[in-house]
């Protein structure tokens, strides 16, 4: 079995100076990414590899989850990424658990192929900032991952995992 942690990564500051790629989480961003991290450990969800975009952002959201150090690929192809280009990053994926850290629209609509029925959540179909997914495939290797293969274990957003600290 192969275990899939799909995130999106935190709210980003638009009003930052600079080009897309480097653009930095905002303050909300900052709250949320710490939240999820430890939603994930809470529920025994922690990665064996990790597949991130190199975008500013998603770095920060990593750095911001306080993960255990495991193997990490900063891919410039998850920048932006279409569904068929996070499917080929993940199908060269080693780890039993691995986490995708990308954007959306990509990672939203790569969540809705994967999956063969999807949560009853709100906000699955938009897939906010700090979205994650949680779904796990009944293969022993990547590469053998199709769409519509994977069953959805859990879905959140950081507005249900924070407590009032979170924000302080």
């Amino acid at each position: 079995m192969k275990r899939l942690i799909l995130m999106r990564h935190a709210k980003s500051d638009w009003s930052a100076s600079g080009d897309d790629h480097s653009r930095p989480l905002n303050a909300r961003g900052t709250d949320s990414a710490p939240a999820m991290g430890r939603w994930l450990a809470e529920h025994g969800w922690l990665p064996d590899e990790i597949l991130c975009s190199s975008a500013t952002r998603t770095r920060q959201t990593l750095a911001l989850l306080d993960l255990p150090q495991v193997p990490t690929r900063f891919e410039r192809v998850l920048y932006l990424a279409e569904p068929d280009e996070i499917l080929e990053t993940v199908q060269t994926a080693t780890a039993d658990t691995v986490l995708v850290l990308g954007h959306n629209s990509g990672i939203a609509e790569f969540a809705h192929q994967l999956i063969d029925d999807w949560p009853e959540h709100p906000r699955f179909d938009d897939y906010p900032t700090c979205a994650t997914t949680l779904i796990t495939f009944e293969v022993t290797d990547w590469t053998a991952l199709r769409w519509g293969m994977g069953r959805c274990e859990d879905f959140a957003i950081p507005r249900e995992v924070m407590s009032p600290e979170d924000s302080d």
